[in-house]
């Protein structure tokens, strides 16, 4: 009796490893795996390009970027001290979360045994902690003061539409009615995000984390810009409110967006402040790359009230998501550009 050893395409792979196409497809780019080839010239993954791939998945995961991850296959450990610091750190912040929900639960059982029942939203607070961030406000002009609500603010929130939608409004409002947010608009990249570390009186704080963010990325593809650093001023500032982000990608070419959603999502995994992007960039919100930690709201063109979207094909409002996404160079091409109708 012969025994077969298993062969996987590159969809199969990618589902066994639970990463997308797009990514092994990038590993192999980078030199990281190289997958055998049918004679028809299909990419094939056997026992040990699998192995290989989950090793760069596991490595991946605990935020490597992929020089990192090439550094440590290639026999040099040293990147992954500070990786399996943070992921420490992100473990014990589990734990203090689970401490406090068990906390919380002695305290309602305590209750229950008075006698006294729950306040309102108490056990939803309970189950799902991100609804603690919910909010609820009338919509200003372009809507018709209609009441919008938001019960589940994920660590990731993109907010799409089309040019005149009102997303931008609806950004301004969030940032208003969500406790202590903040918004970081255009102007980041023309008032001095860029350089204000170099100054004298900069936080040194903020500026390890800003250069080591920055120094992953570049790892990662990234192109060192302006842009790009205002943005990260602007998301490694501390607070203890929710950001909102106007045009996540204004500045940043095709590999940096790339990267940094890499990055945003691994910072969402590590439960830092919930964000809310303002994209038009199929790069920065690829539908098919969701996970649970991330939702979409939607500004109908009609100036409907936004909704949120579930990313998946079917869904009501996913094609109107789709067809506001554009790919960076698309975007680049338009940028400013009006529709108009004599």
């Amino acid at each position: 009796m012969t025994c077969s050893t298993a062969f996987f395409t590159a969809s199969e792979a990618a589902r066994r490893l639970g990463v997308s196409t797009k990514a092994l497809r990038l590993y192999e780019q980078r030199g990281l795996v190289t997958p055998e080839r049918t004679a028809a010239g299909y990419r094939t993954y056997g026992p040990n390009e699998m192995s290989r791939a989950a090793e760069i998945v596991a490595l991946r995961a605990l935020g490597l970027s992929v020089a990192q991850v090439s550094r440590v296959l290639e026999g040099d450990p040293q990147s992954l001290e500070s990786a399996l610091a943070a992921h420490e750190a992100t473990l014990e912040g589990e734990i203090r979360r689970l401490v406090n929900t068990i906390d919380k639960v002695r305290g309602l059982r305590a209750d229950l045994a008075r006698g006294q029942a729950p306040a309102d939203g108490e056990l939803t607070r309970l189950l799902n902690p991100s609804s603690e961030f919910s909010t609820a406000f009338e919509l200003p002009w372009p809507w018709g003061g209609e009441r919008f609500e938001l019960r589940e603010i994920r660590p990731l929130n993109y907010i799409v539409g089309p040019l005149g939608s009102g997303k931008t409004r609806l950004a301004l409002c969030l940032a208003e009615k969500l406790p202590n947010a903040a918004f970081l608009g255009l102007e980041r990249i023309h008032d001095g995000h860029a350089v204000a570390l170099s100054r004298p009186e900069a936080d040194p704080t903020l500026k390890s984390r800003v250069d080591q963010t920055l120094a992953w990325l570049i790892d990662e593809g990234a192109a060192e810009s302006e842009a790009l650093i205002a943005l990260l001023v602007g998301l490694e500032s501390e607070g203890p409110g929710a950001l909102v982000v106007d045009m996540v990608e204004q500045g940043l070419d095709q590999a940096t967006q790339e990267a940094l959603i890499v990055h945003l999502r691994q910072r969402a995994k590590a439960g830092s402040r919930p964000l809310f992007l303002m994209t038009r960039s199929s790069a920065i919100l690829d539908l098919a790359a969701m996970g649970p930690d991330e939702s979409v709201i939607l500004c109908p063109a009609n100036h409907s009230p936004p909704t949120q979207v579930a990313p998946y094909p079917g869904s009501p409002g996913y094609e109107a998501v789709a067809t506001c996404l554009a790919s960076p160079d698309v975007r680049a091409r338009t940028a400013g550009t009006i529709a108009w109708r004599p």
